[in-house]
């Protein structure tokens, strides 16, 4: 669940409402907590604006919460399908097979075979850092995630452009979706994303072979949504998309 900061009205303090709602998410539907991302969005425009371009009082709020919540206290998940390219220290330590073990200031101990075996990737760390956008190629994650999200030449905008379709005005960047597909699925399960707006999850399912529904009440938006398919790499499969 993506919850974005909110404040005050009137005043330049932020509003706990973000946390108050988790919280209450959490007790309603009986979920655990299972791990916090951050989205970080640089492109966002400045806001609030009066505490930040008239004021100057408090810095460009550009990111919002995700919150992993799951009914399980060991969901389905598996790091391994989301590893990123070694930093260039750590494949000079894999050639070199040598590196300073020993108790750490940090108070960890460091032993002297525990950074020796290439796992083939670096396990992402909770700030994820993927400078991704809707039609880039390439990741590198850590725990917060970060995404411009100004993209003006996709399948999706075309195709509204095309049809005279208003665009869905908050779009995710479709590698958002997949990072949490790819580490939370496996190929042939199926993605539910009960506030499917412009259904940027569907186009993700699809392109990672995962079976999916997507709700959304707006005609307008579902229309659109089609255009994500146009070049969808599911080999031929059928895929219905209506009112």
């Amino acid at each position: 669940m993506e919850v974005g900061n909110s404040w005050e009205p009137g005043k330049p303090v932020m509003s706990t409402l973000a946390l108050e709602s988790l919280l209450a998410f959490l007790r309603s539907g009986g979920f655990h907590l299972c791990q916090q991302f951050v989205w970080h969005n640089p492109a966002r425009l400045p806001s609030p604006a009066q505490w930040v371009t008239i004021e100057r009082i408090r810095l460009k709020d550009s990111y919002t919460h995700l919150w992993w919540m799951s009914p399980s206290e060991r969901p389905k998940a598996d790091n391994r399908r989301v590893l990123v390219e070694y930093s260039k220290s750590m494949k000079h330590l894999l050639e070199t097979q040598s590196y300073n073990a020993g108790r750490r200031p940090s108070e960890h101990h460091i032993g002297e075979k525990s950074f020796l075996k290439n796992n083939r990737g670096a396990i992402p760390a909770s700030v994820l850092k993927l400078e991704h956008d809707e039609s880039n190629g390439g990741d590198s994650p850590g725990s917060v995630l970060t995404m411009a999200n100004t993209q003006a030449s996709t399948d999706y905008q075309k195709f509204c452009r095309e049809h005279d379709i208003e665009p869905h005005p908050a779009r995710m960047p479709i590698r958002l979706a997949e990072f949490f597909i790819k580490f939370l699925t496996e190929p042939g399960d199926l993605v539910l994303d009960p506030f499917g707006g412009s259904n940027t999850t569907g186009a993700a399912a699809e392109n990672l072979t995962r079976r999916w529904v997507a709700i959304e009440p707006n005609p307008a938006y579902i229309e659109g949504s089609k255009g994500r398919f146009a070049t969808a790499r599911n080999g031929g499969a059928a895929i219905h998309v209506s009112a």
